[in-house]
Order: C-alpha cells, then structure tokens, then sequence
C-alpha cells in the first residue's frame, strides 16, 4: 500500500485503498461564526428567539445569542471540505451519534478533526469504498462543540 502525503485540499485526494484506521484530518483553517450569520440561518431554518435575537439569548439559559443546531453541523460540513488530507470523496452516507456538547456562539472560531474508525470496501460498488470517521468540532478554546461519526463513500482506483 502506498500512503501520499497529502499538503492542502487542492493537492491530489486519498483514494480509498490509501486511507488507513487512525488517520486524523484536520481543517487548516478556523471556521468564523458571527451573529448576522447566527440569525440569519435562524430566520430560515431555525427561528427559536434565543437564536434571532440577543435579547431573548440572554433571557434564555444560553446567557446569550446561540447558533442552531443546523448552523453547527453545516459549519462541520464545510470544514470537512477544507480538512487535509483530502479523500476522493463520491458521497455522504450518514452522520450517527451526534451530540451537541456546548453552544454555537458569535465570535467563535471553529477548527474540526476527523479520524478514521473504519474503512470497508463497498460490496455493491467495486471502484468505491465505506470510510467512518469520528468527528470533533472545537471552539477557539479547545472547548468540544459537536461530536458525531460520519459515513462516506470514497473512490477506489479501478485496475484495467
């Protein structure tokens, strides 16, 4: 097996047979949340009070303006996209055991690391296989935000 090195999401991605068991991803750039950002994802998908308006936040047993739910997995998301190294990545197939650990806050500056649980070859598709990953997202102070497992089907060099 040969393992590439892999710099930046633009270099060449990780096809299936490269990535091994304990393999950590990590996003090279902080994720910034600020409170436009926070209401707007809120007045679309998630109008509770405590996410429109600082007000209410306070009033509420956040102490503050918090993000969604929402908002804090499609932040995760994109920083996957942005974690090296990259895989060569066909689809999502599923997020479980996700916990929300501390709220979503204006000013925070999310980074994420992804490391590989489980790899599988796909019985169904010979040029693709299954990679699981546990996923931690964490505020500028180290503080967990979000933990889940995340499922992907990745690409497999086809031999000709």
């Amino acid at each position: 097996m040969v393992i590439r090195t892999v710099m930046s999401p633009s270099d060449e991605p990780l096809l299936f047979d490269d990535i091994v068991v304990g393999t950590v991803m990590k996003s090279i750039e902080p994720y910034v949340v600020t409170a436009e950002e926070i209401k707007e994802v809120a007045r679309r998908w998630d109008p509770m009070p405590f996410h429109l308006d600082e007000a209410a936040g306070e009033a509420s047993h956040f102490g503050g303006l918090v993000g969604s739910g929402a908002h804090t997995i499609a932040a995760s998301i994109y920083l996957g996209t942005q974690e090296v190294p990259q895989t060569a990545a066909i689809a999502g197939l599923g997020i479980d055991e996700l916990r929300f650990l501390a709220p979503l806050r204006p000013g925070d500056r999310l980074t994420q690391t992804s490391e590989i649980i489980e790899t599988r070859a796909s019985v169904s598709r010979p040029d693709a296989g299954i990679v699981r990953a546990r996923r931690s997202l964490r505020n500028q102070d180290g503080v967990e935000v979000m933990v889940y497992v995340v499922s992907w089907m990745v690409g497999r060099a086809v031999e000709r």
